[in-house]
């Protein structure tokens, strides 16, 4: 079925690029697919055709459709790997910073998925052609740890333990501000933002999110390292959360952390650096971590060389 969104200008996003607000829908379209819709009636403004290079005004509402996908196969691609774990049930692999983790829209290739591909035939068919052996996402620009199942059984257990919350996620991320108190949780219900709905945003009626954090260090300079637990697992929950108490995600172009970040990073500064769940056959628990991207690593070093 076709996907229809609707947006509702607001102060914030008034002046941006009709092309560059609709591919912020979703990640996984990229500005030259959504160019494309453009140029064939598929969005419009105010019920009119515009450029892609159109500046859209506040109180102007954008109507988006995105046909749906035709069936095609995904390619196998020789994209390297970083895989932390790997038996015949499941797979566990770090993914960097900038990969998009599986076939979209505009996004045929380059994907978690085309590199899992080339790598094995073994995958889950439970999500289909387009997402095969995915059971969880991380966004695009954040690194870190996914599970992937190789077969059914283990997507259907893994899949389980997701809904349970009981598999465990951490994540490390540095945030702007000085954060108090040294650790706690944020209770708030996720929902589309009201008026803008390329994000998220705490909303009364959304869904429960829940965050337990832990500050692991607070620099002279106004930013601090911490880790996230997630007890849920809601779209972009740690970047929301950590906006709605004034703490936005250092380098994060939706959320409010890109504005005076020295550090010229791609993405937001927030990696999955824990993964632990029981073994879907041996019924063992097992736990992996992976350290965070150089880039972040080098944050983190400038920042301490400012404590000297």
């Amino acid at each position: 079925m076709d996907t229809h969104h609707q947006i509702v200008v607001d102060e914030k996003t008034a002046g941006s690029r009709l092309d560059a607000l609709c591919a912020g829908i979703d990640e996984n379209l990229s500005r030259k697919y959504i160019k494309e819709l453009i140029a064939n009636g598929f969005v419009q403004v105010d019920h009119t055709h515009k450029k892609p290079s159109y500046n859209v005004k506040e109180g102007e509402l954008i109507y988006l459709c995105v046909p749906e996908p035709e069936a095609y196969k995904v390619e196998p691609e020789a994209i390297p790997l970083d895989i932390v774990y790997e038996d015949g049930d499941v797979l566990v692999v770090n993914k960097p910073v900038g990969m998009v983790v599986h076939p979209a829209p505009g996004t045929r290739s380059g994907t978690l998925v085309n590199a899992l591909l080339y790598h094995t035939r073994d995958l889950s068919g439970i999500n289909g052609v387009l997402r095969p052996g995915i059971v969880h996402r991380i966004d695009k620009d954040t690194s870190g740890l996914l599970m992937v199942a190789k077969n059914d059984l283990a997507h259907q257990s893994l899949a389980s333990q997701l809904a349970a919350h009981s598999i465990t996620r951490q994540y490390r991320a540095l945030v702007k501000g000085r954060v108090e108190p040294d650790s706690g949780t944020i209770d708030m219900p996720i929902g589309r933002h009201p008026r803008d709905r390329v994000r998220m945003a705490t909303v009364e009626g959304g869904r429960d999110a829940i965050t337990h954090f832990t500050v692991e260090r607070r620099y002279k300079q106004p930013y601090t390292l911490m880790t996230f637990r997630l007890e849920t697992g809601r779209t972009h929950q740690i970047r929301v959360h950590m906006q709605a108490i004034g703490h936005p995600i250092a380098g994060d172009p939706l959320y409010g952390g890109i504005k005076g970040n020295p550090f010229a990073t791609t993405g937001q500064l927030l990696h999955a650096e824990k993964i632990g769940f029981i073994h879907p056959r041996t019924e063992e628990y097992m736990e992996f971590t992976a350290p965070v991207p150089a880039a972040f690593q080098q944050v983190l070093d400038f920042l301490e060389k400012g404590e000297k």
